[in-house]
């Protein structure tokens, strides 16, 4: 919804005059109120960015290597084939070895396999996590950067009716100058001040497309559709609330991180264990042919166990005293992470708050500008308008104007920071 404030102009100019004047004096400013199709477009350009953004689609391919790898640690060690020929055939009772074919397989202590599983599954969650996390901030991104777009382009708004504006208070100054009521130098101060707003204006386009290019890049897109700012946004109603960072991804991850400890350490114990090794070798035997006896030229046939015990490796023994470290560790910077995310929130509050006021006190400001604008027309009417006095309202109304851009800009960006640190459907 916009809201126009509107100036009464005496009769004296005219019915046609006074009807141009009426429609251009009446410029409006941001009075903010969040229409659904914003929330719609917002919610759109967030699941393309999902789509199309690079770094999410990585971090989804890290969660399908990490699953993967779940079926990579469950298989059993590979089994070893060997064949050997004797190239000096050595002679034994019942004949010469000609050749030796053997098969080995080993295989870990019982339970290993699974909390090999365990612990990858574990990784998952992690990965998991972290691409939880990482479309949080990137939601966070598209709603900053979206918001900055809404505010460049509520500034252009204002600064080109303020152009408008000023064109006919120098058609004014001018029709003055005529009367004698003015003088050219005033004529040459309104003009001067236009220049500046048409300056303004073409840096804001700059920042604009910046701005674009930098929404594109987020979105991953050669270029950005137009943006459909339904209305203008509005500050709600204060409420009361009760925030909770308990559930925030970047706290669960800590969780996640200490469970994945706990499986690695799992793990650590069953490697630690013995490993089984089964065999079978295989040996040709050559017949003799100067001797005749009953095992003559049998073959042989050796089947094998083994047992390999880590009685002298160290390995396992730091890895465990390395993961209880790691617990302590985590303990640590997860209440590191709760005092940042903390200070976050208590900022954001304070900012969004601060925006609010100061949105508040731009409103009751533009009361007495108009006010004082009203006051201004009465003296042109009685031929006594300064037109220095003319610089200077419209200066102080355009400060009002760009004042609320700011404050609503900013409090939908704060509250989009808040909602990342407190929302869980954020």
């Amino acid at each position: 919804m916009r809201i126009r404030r509107t100036l009464k102009i005496s009769s004296v100019w005219g019915t046609e005059y006074t009807r141009k004047l009426f429609l251009m004096i009446a410029f409006h400013f941001s009075f903010f109120t969040f229409h659904s199709v914003t929330a719609q477009e917002l919610e759109a350009f967030y699941n393309q960015a999902l789509i199309n953004n690079p770094e999410i689609s990585s971090m989804q391919a890290n969660v399908e290597i990490a699953r993967e790898n779940i079926n990579e640690v469950g298989s059993i060690p590979d089994t070893e084939f060997g064949f050997g020929y004797f190239v000096s055939e050595p002679e034994t009772r019942t004949g010469a070895q000609k050749l030796r074919v053997s098969v080995r397989q080993n295989i870990p202590w019982f339970g290993t396999i699974q909390s090999r599983k365990d612990y990858a599954g574990a990784l998952v969650s992690l990965e998991e996590a972290d691409l939880e996390i990482a479309k949080r901030k990137l939601k966070l991104e598209v709603s900053e950067v979206y918001f900055d777009l809404y505010e460049m382009r509520e500034k252009l708004e204002v600064l080109q009716e303020n152009i408008e504006l000023l064109d006919l208070y120098r058609t004014m100054a001018l029709n003055s100058v005529e009367t004698g009521k003015a003088s050219a130098v005033e004529v040459l101060k309104l003009k001067m001040r236009q220049n500046d707003l048409l300056e303004q204006k073409k840096n804001l386009q700059l920042q604009i497309e910046a701005l674009k290019a930098r929404f594109n890049n987020i979105l991953n897109i050669d270029e950005m559709t137009l943006l459909n700012f339904e209305d203008t946004l509005m500050i709600p109603p204060e409420k009361s609330e009760n925030y909770d960072l308990s559930l925030h991804p970047e706290l669960l991850r800590f969780e996640d991180y200490a469970e994945s400890i706990l499986k690695n350490e799992e793990m650590n114990q069953q490697e630690s264990s013995p490993k089984l090794g089964f065999g079978l070798d295989y040996i040709s035997v050559q017949e003799r042919t100067d001797i005749n006896f009953s095992d003559n030229g049998k073959d042989i046939v050796m089947p094998m166990v083994s047992v390999q015990v880590p009685i002298f490796n160290k390995t396992y023994r730091s890895v465990s005293k390395q993961n209880e470290l790691k617990q302590d560790q985590i303990t640590s910077d997860r209440d590191a992470k709760l005092n940042d995310l903390e200070n976050r929130l208590e900022t954001a509050l304070y900012e969004r708050n601060s925006a609010r006021i100061r949105f508040n006190t731009q409103l009751d400001n533009l009361q007495q500008a108009s006010n004082a604008e009203e006051l201004l027309i009465k003296q042109y009417e009685t031929g006594t308008i300064d037109f220095e006095d003319v610089l200077d309202i419209q200066e102080i109304q355009l400060k009002i104007q760009i004042d609320l851009v700011e404050a609503v800009s900013a409090w939908y960006q704060k509250d989009a920071v808040v909602n990342y640190l407190t929302n869980n459907t954020f």
